[in-house]
């Protein structure tokens, strides 16, 4: 772990100058203060260190011998609090570093519990024994249960006299001890921050329309649709993440969309012949992310896969236009959850079925054919091929045996534009040459006039 090999580093680099200064105080390299940065006691040797006690240890070593309580590695690394080892580390709370470590150490050298004083009788429990830290106003309580089981306040000695020089021993504990005043002052701490950390409220909005408060709206539980229409969660481009979406997803995970996106695709792979749609959903595009994000939000898909002879038929042109590849795939995406049975049993009762796409604004059309699911018409419709490739309840797969277009992209094609033929208007006669014409052809005498005939 980082902190470990940090620790270590700083180990190797002040030993030389540790030996160095406790030569120069007239205490040579086999001190207990040197023993215990060169010991296996590393995190207890980093925080020594960080909380420049070295010089204070030098000085009481110089008139005392110290016994040292250490704890294990694992006591500092696993199983101690994340929040309590974040403000021991932190640069205001030194002071309480330096407490809590002074009351590991006890300026006088106990050894082997046979060698305590007390009134029990050989193998059972003696009276506890209370002896005093470096620690301002702390004592330690010391009972031995036996002659190889101790107890130091509520740890356990677990190797004693694991390290002894002779000005100082070290006992190894499971725990580490906290004293009542560093308890309390991380309480404090604590509380001062969870009321700091409370996020202000917005005013209250006024709805123009009734001139009330509007009320907000309600929390959705966990496994409810999003609130918003997936078109408002899609990426704006093919590279890019999707927008976020409230829903039961996020930083709650409800739903894992990359782990579900990964296994159908996985699916597609291992069923064969859906290579070439699983590697344009991959390598391609960056359609499997989007898909993964989708569904971790809380939305479902049903995929309509073409298979590789399908994808065969694709010609360069239509994938080398940028972004076909994706709009191809957007129009192979339902935002529903379909399986073949209910696709099926739709088209036999509504005989036509429109499905949204991902593909604003064309839909899918699908209808009932030899007993199957046929979707789109023409020479580009598909046939439903393999049914249910992958369904998990967010994603569903159905294989297909033909590549979709939206009908305006199939209808396109090269226009001719002939030339208008010639149109002769004839014109209109008025209303009183009309009337004048008729009184002529009453008398048989329109012939002769050209406006009437």
């Amino acid at each position: 772990m980082y902190f470990r090999i940090y620790g270590v580093t700083i180990l190797l680099f002040l030993l030389p100058t540790l030996t160095f200064s406790l030569s120069q105080g007239q205490i040579n390299s086999n001190s207990i203060l040197v023993a215990l940065l060169d010991s296996h006691y590393t995190e207890v040797a980093e925080l020594v260190e960080k909380a420049m006690l070295l010089q204070t240890l030098e000085n009481t070593v110089m008139n005392n011998n110290i016994t040292i309580f250490a704890p294990r590695n694992e006591a500092l690394e696993r199983d101690l609090d994340p929040d309590f080892k974040r403000f021991l580390l932190e640069p205001r709370n030194l002071q309480s570093l330096q407490t809590l470590l002074l009351s590991h150490i006890v300026p006088k050298r106990i050894i082997k519990p046979e060698y305590l004083t007390g009134t029990g009788k050989p193998g059972r429990p003696n009276n506890p024994t209370r002896h005093r830290t470096l620690a301002p106003n702390h004592h330690l309580t010391l009972q031995s249960l036996n002659l190889t089981h101790w107890n130091v306040d509520s740890s356990r000695v677990m190797n004693p006299d694991s390290v002894t020089r002779p000005d100082g021993v070290i006992h190894g504990i499971d725990t580490l001890l906290i004293p009542r005043s560093v308890q309390d002052e991380f309480n404090r701490r604590r509380n001062l921050i969870s009321i700091a950390a409370v996020k202000p409220e917005p005013s209250p909005e006024v709805d123009p329309r009734t001139h009330r408060l509007k009320k907000p709206a309600p929390a959705s539980p966990a496994g409810s649709p999003p609130a918003l229409p997936i078109y408002d969660a899609m990426a704006p481009g093919p590279s890019l993440a999707p927008a976020p979406a409230p829903g039961p997803g996020g930083p709650r995970h409800h739903f894992n969309g990359e782990k579900q996106v990964k296994d159908f695709i996985h699916t597609l792979l291992h069923y064969g012949g859906y290579n070439e749609m699983a590697d344009i959903l991959v390598n391609l595009t960056s359609l499997a992310t989007e898909m993964g994000r989708l569904v971790s939000e809380g939305y479902v898909l049903t995929v309509l896969a073409p298979n590789d002879e399908a994808m065969a038929k694709l010609t360069t042109d239509q994938l080398s236009e940028p972004g076909s590849p994706e709009q191809i795939m957007y129009y192979h995406l339902i935002p529903e959850y379909q399986t073949e049975e209910s696709m099926y049993n739709a088209v036999r009762r509504f005989g036509k079925v429109r499905y949204d796409t991902l593909r604003l604004p064309h839909k899918v059309t699908a209808q009932e054919a030899d007993g199957s699911v046929k979707f789109g018409h023409g020479d580009t419709s598909a046939y439903l091929f393999d049914p249910d490739i992958y369904t998990d309840g967010r994603i569903s797969v159905q294989g297909i045996d033909g590549v979709l277009f939206p009908p305006q992209e199939e209808e396109a094609g090269p226009v001719t534009r002939s030339k208008p033929a010639k149109v002769v208007v004839k014109q209109r006669r008025g209303k009183l040459l009309e009337t004048a014409c008729w009184m002529l052809g009453s008398f048989g005498q329109n012939s002769r006039f050209i406006s009437c005939q």
